[in-house]
């Protein structure tokens, strides 16, 4: 446990924002799964389109390497263009 004040509010501070990246990268996790469990192609699509969004979004806040976004995009998009 800190004893320097600036030291224990990084502490907090650093508690946070592994608590609002958790939840990020959950919510992102779920909208992948929700695109490859998709069975026909309009959802699928819709659905892609949500997940596209948050992969942007994690890549740009470095949630995510930009790298490993594209190429999850790229995966969804075959499997999206192979339903339909």
């Amino acid at each position: 446990m800190p004893n320097v004040k600036s030291a224990i509010k990084r502490m907090n501070k650093s508690r946070e924002q592994n608590a609002r990246n958790r939840a990020k990268r959950s919510r992102l996790r779920t909208a992948l799964k929700k695109v490859r469990e998709a069975t026909d192609a309009e959802t699928a699509q819709t659905r892609f389109r949500e997940a596209q969004v948050l992969l942007d979004r994690a890549a740009s806040s470095r949630l995510l390497h930009p790298n490993a976004v594209a190429r999850a995009k790229s995966a969804l998009a075959r499997r999206v263009n192979s339903l339909g």
